[in-house]
């Protein structure tokens, strides 16, 4: 498969086995519920798709949706009354056998334009199903038949399953009628089965009682305008903020971004107005977002616009006001991923451009609407979940991707794959679908083998592909130069074959994961978590991904700012890049090569370095991996977390073994001597001990770089010259520096001698907290 917009490298590397099976293409198909699990309609079922023969995606079920309506009271029997189903105005005629207060089933046309919209002479008219629970008495639906068992499926997040007998008389290839949940089904007998014998369906859920649908829209309506109404503020304009120009403040609890009227000058009053919903938020239970509120210290945070609540970085200085400077400062600026999102040729995917801007400049947001239109998620309830603790917030994900979702009467994705050649089949069948199928319920098949896909299949595929393409040996990625536990992108990728199209797969996959509460073998360098969470890149972040480069970046500056001419060493806006053994020099900037760096022109050369090393380098790959991320993800809702929590979410809370973190750790400097049994060591140990698992994980990331912890324990940590590095414990006097400090080339902690237990608690848990908030404690 190769898809037109993307790049066909020339080159030869280790090229992954790829599947050119032609079943990779996913294909519509309206079917019953039958032995292929699809759903279905409760009226008339047309014969199942046979299950594809090759490797690929296939879309089962999704042409009609089936609800169910109570006859109103004063219906006679032949008369038609209106219903709402979904977004539609549906007319139903009451069946002659039916009466006031029994249920009816009614199966109604997925596709909008064939349903009337104003209920008058132009509405479709749905009738009911005969059977099935059309004429049941009142609200009680018949009972299953015989021949059918549900089964229960551990870990099972889709509709129910369940075992039925095969009549006698029936053989391959025809359908007997079931009763399964009310609804009368027509199951295909499969070809090499025969009477007596069991297979298993999943039937469409229930439908769904419509009747009562305009009152629920009242409630909405009514929600709506209590989310509409406001709360009037009042703030003097801060001195030094002109007109025109932005400047944060917290309103009602929450930090926001208010822009100076332009007839306002410094001292004047003036006057906004923020939601209720906003203000009224429940205060901090997420320990990193209450220190933050609570430290005005020199760093980043997430505001709300509130001219348009849209949620934008700004930097806030040691005084509480905006800084607006425009110049690069490696101690202060700090970018942030945008993409430009463009038409492709492909109606499948989405293009787009990736850069780096402002952090000022970039904003997000604060609305998600579904395929309908309809409002998913507002700016208060992002903001209201902002600052909840992780386990909160990923329920609080879970649940709106499961509004999200595509509904399972839509249909969804059969993924059929064989083991021996997992990646490329994955491949073709992923990239085959569209974005709305990429929201849909996926089971997964590997082809030859026995075995039903609960959840059980999924995990184990998600797991399997994951762990193939992170393989250094494929070529895509490497161990960081910094931290061997992390992957970076290859920069030599380039020489694999429709390398392109295994990020863009990769970013789906991981998306997919996410979206449906997944988990991915593989942890990525820090600053790919920052574009995906689109969290600000500042210059120290440089040193986590070549502390060598880092360095000798410093030193320069070191240089510059002494007094000494820096055109003395005939440096250039050039870099220099190895690929594949051979060396090549880049320009960082256009005709780079005739531009000499000076001490005037400084700042901006260590602002090419941190553009090319963070993003330039590898730009068309993480392009791609980031578009096929938000082919699955909604950008808003990953502004509930900070890049650290994203990590956890995507690869899960390590398991962390105290006994063998202590085990396995070393002490030095003030330390060295005494080392576990230093005051200050003991109760480190006492306090990592009360921590929950988010906060060990977190004190990992601070530490190592990366939640991520060795197979074979502590013991086995490597550094970034790939030896074993265990973690240590350095001793520092508090003169040195107040608050804990990491070094995670090296999986150093700097702890200084405190005088008491409550002191190391305190500043520990602010080092740790703060360090994801962007926030400079020193």
């Amino acid at each position: 498969m190769k898809l037109g917009f993307f790049k066909k490298s020339s080159g030869k590397k280790k090229t992954p086995a790829r599947s050119r099976s032609t079943g990779s293409s996913a294909t519509n198909s309206a079917t019953g519920a039958g032995v292929a699990g699809g759903g279905g309609s409760a009226e008339q079922s047309a014969a199942p798709t046979a299950a594809p023969s090759g490797p690929g995606a296939t879309s089962v079920g999704g042409s009609t949706t089936v609800f169910r309506v109570t006859v109103p009271e004063n219906v006679r029997p032949g008369q038609e009354f209106q219903v709402y189903a979904g977004n539609r105005i549906v007319r139903v005629r009451c069946p002659p056998d039916s009466r006031p207060g029994q249920s009816l089933q009614i199966t109604v046309p997925i596709d909008p334009a064939t349903a009337g919209m104003n209920g008058g002479g132009g509405a479709t008219k749905a009738g009911a199903t005969g059977g099935g629970g059309a004429g049941a008495s009142g609200s009680n639906l018949p009972p299953d038949s015989p021949n059918v068992r549900k089964i229960n499926e551990p870990g099972n997040m889709g509709p129910d399953a369940y075992m039925v007998t095969i009549p006698e008389g029936v053989r391959g290839g025809q359908q007997f009628p079931v009763t399964i949940q009310g609804q009368q089904l027509m199951v295909t007998c499969p070809t090499n089965a025969r009477p007596g014998m069991s297979v298993r369906i999943v039937p469409p859920p229930p439908p769904t009682d419509v009747t009562e649908a305009p009152e629920r829209q009242q409630a909405a309506q009514k929600k709506k305008e209590e989310k509409e109404k406001t709360q009037l503020f009042e703030v003097e304009v801060p001195k030094g903020v002109q007109p025109g120009k932005p400047f944060a403040l917290l309103a009602g609890g929450v930090r926001v971004l208010v822009t100076c009227p332009v007839n306002a000058n410094p001292g004047q009053r003036i006057r906004f107005k923020l939601p209720l919903a906003l203000t009224q938020a429940p205060k901090p239970t997420n320990e990193a977002a209450a220190i933050k509120l609570k430290y005005d210290k020199d760093g980043w945070t997430r505001t709300i616009r509130v001219h348009d609540m849209k949620f934008q970085w700004v930097r806030m200085d040691d005084a509480g006001n905006v800084d607006t400077n425009k110049r690069f400062d490696p101690e202060k600026s700090a970018y942030v991923r945008k993409l430009e999102f463009r038409p492709g040729e492909d109606p499948r995917l989405r293009t787009g451009v990736l850069s780096l801007v402002p952090a000022t400049e970039s904003f997000v947001d604060s609305k998600i609407k579904d395929e309908r239109g309809s409002d998913v998620v507002g700016y208060a309830e992002i903001a209201e979940a902002q600052v909840k603790n992780f386990e909160e917030k990923a329920q609080w994900f879970q649940d709106k991707c499961g509004l999200l979702h595509v509904e399972w009467n839509e249909g969804h994705m059969r993924m059929n794959v064989r083991r021996q050649l997992l990646l490329g089949d994955s491949v073709d069948a992923v990239m085959s679908l569209s974005r709305k199928d990429l929201r849909k319920l996926w089971r997964f098949e590997f082809i030859g083998e026995m075995g039903i896909d609960a959840g059980g299949l999924a995990r184990e595929w998600f797991q399997l592909v994951t762990e193939e393409i992170f393989d250094p040996d494929m070529g895509l990625w490497q161990s960081s130069e910094t931290n061997q536990m992390c992957m970076q992108i290859n920069p030599a990728s380039e020489f694999v074959e429709d390398y392109l199209v295994y990020y863009r797969f990769l970013g789906r996959v991981m998306g997919k994961a996410l979206f449906g509460g997944q988990l991915v073998a593989g942890h990525m360098v820090q600053y790919i978590y920052k574009h995906f969470c689109g969290w600000p890149i500042a210059f120290r972040d440089l040193e986590a991904v070549d502390e060598e480069y880092y360095n000798n970046l410093k030193q320069l500056q070191q240089l510059a700012d002494s007094g000494e001419d820096l055109e003395m060493l005939c440096l250039d806006f050039t870099t220099t890049q190895e690929v594949m053994g051979v060396k090549q020099e880049v320009p960082l900037v256009e005709d780079g090569s005739e531009v000499e760096v000076t001490n005037d022109n400084f700042p901006e050369y260590l602002e090419a370095c941190l553009k090319y090393r963070m993003l330039e380098r590898v730009k068309p790959q993480l392009n791609e991996l980031i578009l096929g991320f938000f082919d699955v993800i909604p950008e808003p809702l990953l502004t509930v977390f900070d890049f650290q929590e994203l990590e956890l979410l995507m690869c899960g809370l390590p398991t962390i073994d105290m006994e063998d973190w202590q085990e396995n750790t070393e002490y030095s400097g003030e330390y060295e001597r005494i080392g576990a049994d230093a005051p200050s060591v003991q109760w480190f140990w006492e306090v990592v001990s009360e921590f929950d698992q988010e906060m060990k994980a977190r004190l990992l990331q601070f530490v190592t770089g990366t939640s991520g912890v060795p197979s074979r324990g502590f013991g086995v940590l490597q550094g970034n010259d790939g030896n074993i590095r265990k973690f240590t414990i350095h001793g520092v006097p508090v003169g040195v520096c107040l608050y804990p400090r990491a070094h995670t080339c090296f999986n150093r902690i700097d702890l200084p001698l405190y005088e008491s237990l409550d002191d190391l608690k305190e500043k520990l848990k602010l080092a740790v907290t703060m360090v994801a908030t962007g926030f400079d404690i020193e």
